[in-house]
Formats: C-alpha cells, sequence, structure tokens
C-alpha cells in the first residue's frame, strides 16, 4: 500500500513538475489595476459607509492585504502613471503635473516634461527580461505620440491606451469611442466593461506561460457619464440621504482668509453608477481567473493614481476626513486603495499601516520575476514582500512628493516629506511650512510646525537633501519685473 501512495505522489509532482520549474523560473503571473481619480473613502473596504458599493474590490481586500496607508507618487495623473512604470520618482524627469498640464497662478509653473521617454525601463520591459507576455488597457496618457504609447514601452498589447487622459471623443464612455486604439463594439458598449473583457481574453490566452496584464481604467475620471440602469439606482439611493452636500473649507493661504467649495457628502448618483461600473469590471476579471482555475497563481493588485475629484469640475465625492482631493498635496489628493493579493504570501483579510507608494509596485513584481529591478537611473520604490510576508516595516525612512504647479482643482504648488507619522508640506510660493500628526489628525486641520520646529527643521532638510538628489525644479517669476518665487 504504501508503494502505491509513494508512486502516486511521484506521478503528481510529475504533472506538476513543468508549472513548477515555470513558477521557479519566471515567477507569479501578475494583474495590476489601476483607477482613475478614484478616491480612498470611495471603496467599502476602507470606507464601510460608503455610499458606492464595492462588493469585487472589496472581496479583493477580504483575500488580500489591505494596506491603509498607500500612496499615489503624485496628486495628479501623468506622474503617477510614470512612477509606477519605472518605479522612479516622477520629479526626477520633471514629469511632475498631468501631461501636458500648465496653469499660471501668482508665478508661472515649473518647466514640465510632458513625455515618458524611451530610455525609461518600464516595468512590462523589465518582465519581458523573463520572457512574460504582456499587456495593457485602458488609460495611458504618457506621451503625446504614438512613438511613446505602451507599444513602444514594452507592451506586446495595447487596448485604448494613447495620449488622452480621459475618453473625450465619440459616445465617450459608450461605443463608439473615438479611440484610435480601441476598435469600437457594439454601439452602446460600455467602456470599463470591454476593457475588462479584453483583459480577460488576454489571460486565458496566456494562461500556461507567465503574463503581466495592467488594466488601467479611464473610469472614473470626467467626464461624468454613467450607465442609464446605475445611475437611476443611485438617484434612488440618493433621494433617501439628507444633509448638506457642500463646504467651505481653508484650501489655499491661511492669510487671505479664501476659502473654496468642497463636497462634504458622497450622494452623486452619475459618479456612483461609475463607481459600480468600475467595480462589476474588476469582478469580470477576478472571475474569469477563478474559471480559469489560476486564482491561486495571479497576483492581483489595485490601486488609484491620484485622490478623487473633490474640489472642482463637478466635485463629484467627498474624501473626508481626509482634507482635499485631486490636486491637493494633502492626504485626500494622495492617499489610496492600495490591495494586493499574493497567492501564497498574503494572509486573506490582513491589514498593513506601513506607509507605500505606487513606485513599489515595479522592484516587486521585477524582484519576484526572478529580475533585478534597473532603470535608466536610481530605482526609489522598494520591494515591499516583507510586509506582504507579514513584516511590521521597511525601515524606509520618509516618502515625498514635489508639485511645483497649480493644479486645475485649485491645489497649490507644493512639496511633502513623510516621516513615520509626521507629514510636512511646504508651500513654493514663499517656503513657508506646515506640519502634522497624521496619527491623531489624519484630516490635516492642527497645524503644529510652531509647536515642533525642531522636526520641521529636520524635515524640512531631509526633503530639501531630496530636491538636490533628484534634481526638482521649482516655480518661474511672471513677468521681467514680476515677484521672485521662493526657493530651497
Amino acid at each position: 500500500m504504501q508503494t502505491h501512495k509513494s508512486l502516486f505522489c511521484l506521478s503528481i509532482i510529475a504533472c506538476l513538475a513543468p508549472f513548477l520549474d515555470l513558477a521557479a523560473k519566471h515567477g507569479p503571473s501578475y494583474v495590476l489595476i489601476l483607477v482613475d481619480d478614484l478616491g480612498y473613502m470611495d471603496i467599502g473596504a476602507y470606507n464601510p459607509k460608503s455610499f458606492y458599493e464595492t462588493p469585487n474590490v472589496d472581496r479583493l481586500a477580504k483575500s488580500g492585504m489591505k494596506f491603509t496607508d498607500g500612496y499615489a507618487a503624485n496628486p495628479v495623473c501623468s506622474p503617477t502613471r510614470f512612477g509606477i512604470q519605472t518605479g522612479r520618482y516622477p520629479s526626477r524627469k520633471d514629469a511632475t503635473n498631468f501631461f501636458s498640464g500648465r496653469r499660471g497662478g501668482l508665478f508661472n509653473s515649473a518647466p514640465l516634461h510632458d513625455k515618458m521617454d524611451l530610455e525609461e525601463v518600464t516595468i512590462a520591459e523589465a518582465l519581458k527580461k523573463k520572457d512574460y507576455a504582456t499587456f495593457f488597457a485602458g488609460k495611458w496618457h504618457l506621451g503625446p505620440t504614438e512613438e511613446f504609447w505602451p507599444t513602444k514601452q514594452g507592451y506586446d498589447v495595447n487596448i485604448g491606451g494613447w495620449k488622452h487622459g480621459g475618453p473625450w471623443f465619440g459616445k465617450k464612455y459608450f461605443s463608439p469611442y473615438g479611440n484610435p486604439r480601441l476598435s469600437d463594439g457594439p454601439d452602446g458598449e460600455h467602456l470599463p466593461d470591454r476593457l475588462a473583457s479584453e483583459t480577460c481574453a488576454f489571460i486565458e490566452k496566456n494562461k500556461g506561460k507567465p503574463f503581466f496584464a495592467m488594466l488601467s481604467f479611464y473610469s472614473v475620471h470626467t467626464p461624468l457619464i454613467g450607465r442609464p440602469d446605475l445611475v437611476a439606482k443611485y438617484k434612488k439611493k440618493a433621494a433617501g440621504i439628507n444633509g448638506t452636500e457642500f463646504g467651505d473649507e481653508e484650501m489655499t493661504w491661511p492669510k487671505n482668509g479664501k476659502t473654496r467649495k468642497v463636497r462634504i457628502l458622497q450622494k452623486h448618483a452619475v459618479y456612483a453608477a461609475m463607481v459600480e461600473a468600475m467595480d462589476l469590471a474588476v469582478g469580470k476579471v477576478l472571475d474569469k481567473l477563478e474559471a480559469l482555475g489560476i486564482e491561486d497563481e495571479v497576483v492581483v493588485a489595485f490601486t488609484s493614481d491620484n485622490g478623487g475629484l473633490s474640489t472642482s469640475e463637478g466635485s463629484p465625492t467627498s474624501n473626508l476626513p481626509l482634507r482635499g482631493g485631486k490636486g491637493w498635496i494633502y492626504e485626500g489628493g494622495i492617499r489610496e486603495p492600495f490591495i494586493v493579493r499574493w497567492p501564497g504570501v498574503t494572509k486573506a483579510g490582513s491589514v498593513c499601516p506601513e506607509p507605500v507608494m505606487s513606485t513599489d509596485f515595479f522592484p516587486t513584481f521585477v524582484q519576484a520575476a526572478g529580475e533585478k529591478p534597473k532603470g535608466s537611473g536610481p530605482i526609489d520604490g522598494v520591494d515591499i514582500m516583507p510586509l506582504l510576508k507579514g513584516g511590521e516595516n521597511l525601515k524606509r525612512e520618509a516618502l515625498y512628493w514635489h508639485y511645483p504647479h497649480y493644479s486645475n482643482q485649485g491645489g497649490f504648488p507644493s512639496g511633502a516629506i513623510r516621516m513615520g507619522n509626521w507629514k510636512m508640506i511646504e508651500r513654493y510660493e514663499d517656503g513657508q511650512a506646515h506640519l502634522y500628526d497624521l496619527s491623531k489628525d489624519v484630516g490635516e486641520h492642527e497645524d503644529l510646525s510652531t509647536v515642533h520646529p525642531e522636526r520641521v527643521a529636520k524635515m524640512r532638510k531631509k526633503l530639501h537633501e531630496w530636491y538636490r538628489e533628484v534634481d526638482a525644479k521649482f516655480l518661474q517669476p511672471k513677468g521681467k519685473e514680476g515677484k521672485k518665487p521662493w526657493r530651497p
């Protein structure tokens, strides 16, 4: 009997040997899901009282690790996307605003390099060295012409990625799309569902080999357009919610007393419809992995490129208790949903409070694939595998942000540094600093800079050293006789 059992075990091992050898040689397959303009508080896993329904993203969080302090590399889209693709701070290449965003204020914004150069090594290019099949679907927004689009940057397939940051042509979120990199579907086909279907088709075709699929939704970016049935659902739901939708909050200069209107209540029916449609598309991909029987072989990660839109362009969502939103260096503009399900590594339903950033995907995925993370210059992200395995910290001293622009959403030019629970914001118009203890004041309302001047000095010194390291650029004078902006 023992002999028969031994032979049976050997036969099982022999059957699994090709897969085990493939996994050892290449590492796992990956699906990276990036949502555009999704707020931290828009997901049920982060906000059980959310107006929006996100059961599929919530089940992903329950089956993996949820990071409570996950960050985008920038408060607007293109720079964060640069950071995801390269693992590098966008300030290293002056890719510090959305491409090609130039807006003046009291001063002229810093110079903007509005393309991801071909010399940059993308996550797709790094993984292709280990024979990964690579796929991109959705929003790219990392270069003005075709020579800078996904298939020139390591992706075998590009479905819908081009120069624009939103679906602003055709019927926008419904077919016909007017997108040169996305063929039209049946009239009325919904864009998030189509992108998910394309992702599923790629996964099924490549299930026998290592793959990297990036599903980069155009949702939930403006224009605010939802499926009519879902809009009707949320209009009915919103009718039962009472309360003031907007409030005034000091968002600019404390000295001038100006306020900016900010959404303080989630009840925007169209935006809610867009969030749910995105969630349904995520569910479609998760269901495909299960149907193919490979959910235990594929890493799935989920995040956003910047905070929810709360202070302009319809102000469809509230990020409270986080302050600000897209375009602001406050937590509402940079703290994101950040979820990773890594079969055999992450514990289901685990929660990690260690700060992580979108630049960390590159080194983490590439290292696990057996390739040394290398770029056109220094890699700023770190391998977060110790956290995924349940470790307590990365021993990373600080995270940095640099936004030398006036945002479309009213955000002021600024930089920031987070060290432990402390965050310091530095305003670029005159160098004024603000200090917050995020462990007690996640809403960044109590400025402690005068209470802890020694901490401000230490953090400012560290931030300025980083400016020099990445060759950060700053505001420019406005006019020949104009007032000169502050310099670090």
